[in-house]
């Protein structure tokens, strides 16, 4: 079984998201179910997402929520811990990321644990604006530098799963935000699991818009990754 877990936080369109993506997995041969996980909605998001449900009228759609925020590592996790699927799929709420390249993405995870999209691909399809560019290459230069981390691009919200890969690596995870990516792939590649980075399509035009406080507590949660890693030998832990 694939399990699908999409962590929500005000999403406007989790409607035609909800039916893009299981119109998109129906496609598949595997068995499959979707986790809606909501990180603390303000707005009906929630409430949208039940009447798509209903629209649907599938049990394969399960809608998980609790009312504090606490980000979107923190209800990714929380929705592994209620999955059952051999294979998870990390896919972020919105239409940018169509789910019909899941199926393209699984054709590499026999020889491999894990599969990432990368939107610093050369085969990617995206489009970048210059200062996003430009801060995204710092960022990632950084993690190679301080991990040593042969990967472009740790955060497009399309990964692949083996689940044995996540049983152990779950343990160990301590970022709730959004450096959750990166301390999943840096305990992935001290383990020596097998990491892939394919091409990625987004329908999204990024904004150059960047909020200086999420790239800040970003940033403190990474040294701290680096920290734990280094410095605690944290992850040594089995």
């Amino acid at each position: 079984m694939i399990s699908v877990i999409i962590p929500m936080y005000n999403e406007k369109d989790i409607n035609l998201n909800l039916k893009e993506i299981f119109s998109g997995l129906k496609q598949l041969k595997e068995n499959f179910e979707i986790l809606i996980v909501d990180d603390g909605s303000k707005d009906n998001s929630f409430e949208k997402a039940i009447e798509s449900a209903k629209e649907i009228n599938s049990k394969k759609i399960k809608l998980l929520r609790y009312t504090k925020n606490q980000g979107k590592g923190f209800a990714l996790r929380h929705g592994f811990y209620k999955s059952k699927g051999d294979i998870i799929i990390f896919l972020d709420s919105g239409t940018e990321l169509d789910s019909r390249q899941i199926k393209y993405f699984l054709k590499y995870l026999e020889e491999n644990d894990i599969i990432i999209g990368s939107k610093r691909h050369p085969q990617s399809k995206v489009y970048y604006p210059l200062f996003r560019r430009f801060m995204s290459r710092i960022y990632q230069t950084m993690n190679r530098i301080l991990f040593n981390l042969e990967i472009r691009d740790t955060q497009v919200g399309l990964k692949i799963f083996k689940r044995e890969v996540l049983e152990r690596i779950m343990p160990r995870i301590l970022c709730k935000k959004f450096a959750f990516d990166l301390e999943v792939l840096v305990n992935a590649n001290k383990l020596k699991y097998k990491i892939k980075e394919v091409p990625i399509e987004l329908k999204y035009k990024f904004s150059s818009t960047i909020n200086p406080e999420a790239v800040f507590l970003m940033i403190l949660d990474t040294l701290a990754i680096f920290y734990r890693l280094n410095i605690l030998r944290y992850y040594d832990r089995e």
